[in-house]
């Protein structure tokens, strides 16, 4: 998976999915807004996200990794 997502866009993605998913701290029960803050949160810590491979965005300035890499 070549990195798609970088700089900003990873901070910030992180960002949005910590306060989505702090939002369920309180219950015991993840809940919508957990759940919700799940995909920023993986999205931005695997630096890739396909709905931007489908689109063809990209706003990671990093070469591909390899396997090896």
């Amino acid at each position: 998976m070549k990195p798609n997502v970088g700089g900003v866009d990873r901070v910030a993605r992180i960002a949005i999915g910590t306060v989505l998913f702090s939002m369920t701290a309180g219950s015991n029960v993840i809940g919508l807004w957990g759940l919700l803050g799940v995909i920023p949160l993986i999205t931005g810590f695997m630096e890739f996200c396909p709905l931007y491979a489908m689109l063809g965005i990209c706003t990671s300035n990093k070469p591909p990794r390899g396997l090896f890499l």
